[in-house]
């Protein structure tokens, strides 16, 4: 419990120093735009290329993954379905609700919770490598056709002009050819990795500043429906598909606290970059931050 409270304290005093810099005007007008997109265009690649070359791609066709992998997509096409049958919005305008669904917070608080309270951070890498590999490159190709201008052709070749992308194909062929560069090469790269984390958070409490209050006016219903799934539907999904294939003791609770994960703040990146729904990824990266705690605290005491 001390390590949850411990990796959200650490979480909600950065996003605090950026919501402060905001009110104090230190940064200008312009400050989440500027630190969301030196976070997706730099430092967030840095970070996975290093993440990727470290991880072993067997994990991604673990047993594990049926219970990660399979809540994520089902709590993503579950509020495409609904938003698209409430609202019937474009596909750009649904790709950052599904993604505040179902993308946990698996590269900073998860590998901090995998740690100290299940004792190894490699539970968290399937969901982490799923989440970068494959729902990353879909969901930014569903948020860049909300672009005027873009043909299919460029439409479909995204991914492959996406930072996070490379980022992560390179990670993923070191891995594999298990083959580490040289210090001089890595030691720039770390340095920009050391930005992603702080910079997307950063950019989050600079958003806050000046805006209403979460879930109010139109947003609201797609707000909480996310926040819904994300928050109750995903984890007990995740122990459903994991009690199914037969997981149990340590692994079932893994797969269970890594989907009970709060959104990842790399969603209000994505949806910056692109211009598409930020308000929305803000209120829901903001509502499930607060309430996973307790449902965190919860799965931990009845399954630990």
């Amino acid at each position: 419990m001390n390590a949850v409270l411990g990796g959200f304290t650490t979480l909600l005093a950065v996003i605090a120093v950026g919501w402060v810099t905001a009110r104090a005007g230190v940064l200008g007008s312009g400050a989440a735009e500027l630190l969301s997109r030196l976070s997706y265009f730099v430092a967030t690649p840095a970070l996975l290329l290093l993440t990727l070359a470290d991880a072993d791609p067997s994990a991604l066709v673990s047993t594990t993954l049926v219970a990660t992998a399979g809540s994520a997509v089902l709590c993503a096409l579950l509020y495409a379905v609904v938003v698209f049958w409430w609202r019937r919005p474009r596909a750009a305008q649904v790709a950052t609700g599904a993604l505040a669904s179902s993308y946990v917070n698996a590269g900073n608080l998860g590998v901090a919770i995998s740690v100290y309270v299940l004792g190894d951070a490699s539970y968290v890498a399937p969901v982490l490598l799923f989440q970068v590999l494959v729902m990353a490159p879909i969901g930014l190709t569903v948020l860049a056709s909300g672009r005027d201008g873009h043909s299919p052709r460029r439409l479909l070749t995204q991914p492959l002009r996406t930072p996070v992308v490379i980022g992560c194909a390179i990670g993923l062929a070191l891995s594999v050819l298990g083959w580490r560069p040289p210090d001089l090469v890595l030691r720039p790269v770390e340095l920009l990795a050391g930005l992603a984390v702080p910079a997307a958070l950063l950019a989050y409490g600079t958003s806050l500043h000046g805006s209403p209050r979460p879930a109010t006016g139109t947003q609201a219903g797609p707000v909480w429906l996310a926040v819904g799934l994300k928050t109750v539907a995903q984890p007990a999904l995740a122990f459903g598909l994991g009690s199914l294939v037969q997981l149990s003791g340590t692994a079932l609770l893994a797969v269970t606290v890594t989907s009970a994960l709060p959104t990842a703040q790399n969603v209000f990146v994505y949806a910056t970059s692109h211009g598409q729904d930020t308000e929305l990824a803000r209120d829901v990266i903001l509502l499930t931050t607060v309430l996973s705690i307790p449902v965190l605290a919860g799965i931990a005491l009845l399954l630990g």
